[in-house]
């Protein structure tokens, strides 16, 4: 008798915006339920991964009853606007990133099901780190300990793997009565996972709750990462460059410590990719002023359009001519590690707002190599619906 194939470890995925969770698992997992609430991204879900398991509406109407079967790996990607150094400080009361509090109580719902996934895990700002005080940190963990997980943080830049510098917080909790490989585990923290910011908010928790928190073994990434200049397009007349007065604009808003880095790249010859960002500082005279500042290695942490920050501009210095331009779309899922076969919305503003959303594919890919497969693999197997 030939013996059918395990079946694939499934996953419940919470705002799932385009699928970028999924994207990263890969094919050795199974999506068995997702959801989010915005219809834009949700189109965007159903172009790329069909519609079968996708639920478009507000997390906090769910009920257990709406998860089919069981799975392994419980995913949130809760907003992040009230975590965010940039945000209003509401933290996990804010009505945005409040909505942990619906994600954790369907996680609630299951176990009293009997159908507790082995692994939770949730991403964000790595603001949550400190949000009011650490009180936010305190309850992320607490909530784990409390039902009976043990658990772990990591802080991972995305520009381990892509010229992007997106820093995010992930809380992986494992159900207590799963056995841990001792080879996932670390006696402390350590690099590059574990840095001071995230030591001090663990100091932090209270005995009980740090009791039941581990520290995570997950390996650093090997792989070269590709160049700026290598994901953006090509030319052609579907870009649109500024004019070389705007251009000039541009440049006139950077201070002589961003402009000698323009100067730099036009000295050193040969074609330089960089990046712009205009922000508002402080002016001299206490006032405020708009500038603009460059970086000539990696790209910003990318923003939706309605993040609060303007979007990224491409600077390109070639031949002594410095010429720029808005980031597209699809330069941007680029360097959320998308593929070019992932299908974006055909509105430019919505593409734009998926793609600078989200967690980078290779980053959660990183993790379900080196932890999620591992844990998922390890004990027994949950039971299975009919």
């Amino acid at each position: 008798m030939v013996e059918s194939p395990p079946r694939a470890p499934g996953v419940y995925e919470f705002f799932a915006g385009g699928g970028m969770v999924r994207a990263g698992l890969g094919e050795g997992w199974d999506c068995r339920f997702a959801n989010d609430i915005d219809p834009a991204k949700a189109a965007a879900y159903r172009a790329n991964w069909g519609d079968a398991e996708l639920r478009v509406g507000d997390i906090g109407a769910l009920t257990p009853a709406d998860l089919p079967g069981a799975a392994e790996l419980m995913w949130g990607s809760f907003p992040c606007q009230d975590l965010s150094l940039a945000g209003a400080g509401a933290g996990l009361e804010g009505a945005r990133s409040g909505t942990f509090h619906s994600f954790w109580r369907l996680a609630q719902g299951l176990a009293a099901e009997g159908r507790a996934p082995r692994i939770v895990a949730v991403e964000n700002v790595c603001g949550a780190l400190t949000s009011r005080g650490g009180r936010d940190f305190e309850a992320l963990c607490r909530a784990w300990a409390e039902a009976g997980y043990v658990f772990g943080a990591l802080v991972i830049n995305a520009d381990r793997f892509l010229p992007q510098s997106r820093p995010r917080l992930f809380v992986v909790g494992v159900r207590g009565d799963v056995a841990i490989d001792p080879a996932l585990l670390a006696d402390g923290p350590q690099g590059p996972f574990h840095p001071p910011a995230l030591v001090r908010a663990a100091a932090r928790l209270p005995r009980e709750t740090a009791a039941r928190m581990v520290w995570w073994r997950v390996r650093a990434p090997t792989a070269p990462v590709p160049t700026l200049a290598e994901l953006i397009e090509a030319d052609g007349p579907a870009l649109r460059w500024h004019s070389d007065e705007q251009t000039a604009r541009l440049l006139a808003l950077m201070t002589p410590v961003n402009r000698a880095k323009v100067e730099a790249a036009r000295a050193a010859g040969g074609r330089r990719v960089g990046t712009l960002y205009r922000r508002t500082r402080p002016a001299p005279d206490g006032g405020k002023a708009q500038r603009a500042e460059a970086r000539f290695d990696l790209a910003g942490c990318l923003r939706t359009p309605g993040g609060g920050s303007s979007r990224q501009t491409l600077l390109v210095v070639e031949d002594g001519r410095v010429r720029s331009r808005l980031m597209t779309a699809r330069e941007m899922a680029r360097l959320m590690g998308l593929p070019d076969s992932y299908r974006l919305p055909t509105s430019h503003s919505a593409a734009c707002h998926l793609a600078g959303d989200g967690v980078a594919v290779p980053v959660v890919r990183h993790l379900a190599q080196w932890l999620f497969e591992p844990l998922a693999r390890a004990g027994e197997a949950l039971p299975r619906a009919a």
